[in-house]
């Protein structure tokens, strides 16, 4: 184990503190970094959310015109139009999550390593989570139609305290595949060392028969 003085925690000044290079270990690689497919992104973005804001600009515009051809006098629009400025509130989401597309695409990444994987996420600040390969319970892959359409997918991934999504990335049954195998190999190594396994173990690839 390194010794720990008080340099420990002294700052390096070319660290920029945004890049996934500068939170990785000193022993740690990185396996894969890869980035969602960019035309599925903004097109999912789009896509999101839009039957709800539409439903939702459907009502309120329809009553608003009813309003309109009703003659309501001046106190009653200065009522009306604070309250329906936030019951639109889902439709200023669409469009918000929409015009920051583009941003948060040039801002994600995926991040890959033989310790954990890391999604550097966010639009104005940048977050990163960390998902170690010894606290994933399931990995899931989920392909829609705007998915298959864009031959992309999204994996699912559930850990112990945490759960994360891996949205719109290409060969997504080629990296599912490769995740899983990682996760094995780790909790194999972990359950049985290399020391303690035996040269021939009959138990492993036996099938159940009842």
């Amino acid at each position: 184990m390194k010794k720990i003085d008080e340099n420990y925690f002294k700052m390096d000044d070319n660290i920029k503190q945004n890049q996934i290079e500068d939170i990785l270990d000193e022993d740690e690689s990185i396996l894969l970094r890869i980035k969602p497919k960019k035309s599925a992104y903004i097109l999912n973005s789009f896509i999101s959310m839009l039957p709800i804001a539409f439903i939702w600009l459907i009502f309120d515009g329809f009553f608003l015109t009813m309003i309109a051809i009703s003659h309501a006098p001046a106190y009653v629009w200065a009522i009306l139009v604070p309250f329906f400025a936030l019951h639109l509130m889902p439709v200023w989401m669409w469009l918000s999550n929409i015009i920051s597309a583009n941003a948060r695409h040039k801002n994600i990444e995926y991040v890959f390593t033989e310790k954990r994987i890391i999604i550097r996420s966010g639009v104005v600040g940048i977050d990163f989570k960390n998902i170690y390969y010894t606290d994933i319970k399931g990995v899931n892959l989920k392909v829609g139609l705007i998915d298959r359409m864009c031959k992309v997918g999204d994996i699912y991934i559930q850990a112990n305290d945490q759960s994360a999504v891996i949205q719109d990335i290409e060969n997504p049954y080629f990296i599912l595949s490769k995740i899983q195998k990682i996760v094995l190999d780790i909790k194999t190594d972990i359950i049985f060392p290399n020391n303690l396994r035996p040269n021939e173990n009959s138990g492993f690839k036996t099938k159940y028969r009842p």
